[in-house]
């Protein structure tokens, strides 16, 4: 069996600020990836566009996402950093694999009844296929595992699906061609960290998000240290004690979310958390948890405004990442091609 390399990709959509759930959910685990793994960073631009998007606000978000992964601490001499519209390559492998794929494993997708709501005849042709240009992002790099929120794996699984029919329709071809047999690598789900579901902080039973009208619901990245500290405070909360237990939490989605949040901030298990503050009343805990996100978060948001204000060094980061993901992809594609029986020069 051909050896392949442990290899991470992921990305993240250019649309609204990144948050907290985004920060612990993610982005933790993908800047600890960078020591163990070949991880490859994308700033999913195309995927973008299914909705519509105002071009210059569209080019903007590109750039302010790129900051915020470098604040957070991706390093473009470890990880291959860039935006997905850059490389040709994702495009070209996702028509191939959209004549693998089914109608019927994209019908079951369950995020496109999601976002399309009651009218989907009114949706885009991009929501209902991006799935498929998700595959490709991943398959284009033949990487090995893909971090993932409990959102999106059901089109990982999708993505295996698709690499494994791909794989069975073409195996005489790729064996022809002289290509291992697992031509196109099934990835494997990632799912870890203390806190992969974030919830907002104005319904503990509702995802925290960006599109959520309430900018109270969230933690941006670009907050400053007093907004932080004013949301946190504000945070919805219940009239008892917070508990000394875990149990305690089960029916308490809004305390569970806080000492989930203050857990994974201060790299400790909820146990330890509830050990401190059990007991006491919210107040407390909510003025230490304040003190904690802005000690953690707030050096984030200067770290973007400063990346901010330099947007030429943004865009090289972002052009000589397209060029090494380029380098990885287009040898995969232009393999593709020549198994499917296109003519290559």
């Amino acid at each position: 069996m051909t050896s392949r390399p442990l290899r991470v990709f992921s990305g993240m959509q250019p649309t609204g600020n990144l948050h907290l759930g985004n920060y612990l959910g993610a982005m933790l685990n993908w800047v600890k990836m960078q020591d163990t793994h070949e991880c490859i960073y994308c700033v999913v631009d195309m995927h973008a566009i299914t909705l519509w998007q105002e071009p210059k606000e569209l080019t903007q978000a590109i750039l302010d996402v790129t900051a915020a992964y470098l604040a957070c601490g991706l390093d473009p001499k470890k990880s291959v950093i860039f935006n997905q519209s850059q490389v040709p390559e994702h495009a070209e492998l996702q028509w191939i694999l959209s004549c693998v794929g089914r109608m019927g494993w994209l019908n079951r997708m369950t995020q496109f009844k999601d976002k399309a709501g009651k009218d989907k005849e009114a949706a885009s042709v991009g929501l209902f296929i991006y799935p498929v240009l998700m595959a490709a992002d991943i398959l284009a790099y033949r990487a090995t595992h893909v971090p993932v929120g409990e959102d999106q794996k059901q089109h990982l699984e999708l993505a295996r699906d698709i690499a494994i029919k791909f794989n069975n329709d073409y195996k005489d071809a790729i064996a022809h061609k002289g290509f291992a047999a697992e031509f196109l690598v099934p990835p494997e789900p990632f799912i870890t960290g203390p806190a992969t579901r974030v919830m907002s902080l104005r319904d503990g039973t509702k995802k925290m998000s960006k599109s959520d009208p309430s900018d109270l619901s969230r933690l941006n990245l670009t907050d400053d240290a007093d907004t932080i500290a004013r949301k946190v405070r504000k945070a919805k909360t219940d009239p008892e004690p917070l508990p000394s237990e875990r149990a305690g939490l089960k029916t308490r989605p809004e305390a569970d979310n806080l000492v989930g949040i203050y857990a994974a901030l201060a790299d400790e298990p909820v146990e330890t958390v509830l050990a401190q503050y059990g007991g006491g009343q919210f107040s407390g805990f909510k003025n230490a948890l304040a003190d904690l996100a802005v000690a953690r978060l707030a050096p984030i948001g200067g770290e973007i405004a400063r990346l901010k204000a330099d947007p030429r060094h943004i865009m090289g980061v972002l052009a000589d990442g397209a060029a090494r993901a380029r380098s990885i992809a287009a040898p995969v594609v232009r393999e593709a091609r020549a198994v499917v029986g296109f003519l290559v020069s």
